[in-house]
């Protein structure tokens, strides 16, 4: 969990563009990262073996203001 703080700096970017753009973000197109990493955790792995890349893209979700 320690490349969490790399992640979120981008976030950030990512959620400030679309204020700037006055749309908000969608839940499909927030936390590309954690999400793509979580999914392809969970295919290889399985969701047990995944916690902390869950937790991780649940984070950034809440980070953005979703409610999760």
């Amino acid at each position: 969990m320690g490349n969490s703080s790399g992640k979120t700096s981008h976030v950030s970017a990512e959620s400030n563009d679309a204020q700037k753009s006055g749309k908000p973000l969608k839940p499909c197109c927030a936390c590309p990262e954690t999400r793509n990493a979580r999914d392809e955790c969970i295919i290889t792995k399985g969701e047990e073996h995944c916690g902390d890349l869950i937790e991780a893209h649940k984070a950034c979700m809440r980070s953005l203001g979703f409610n999760i």
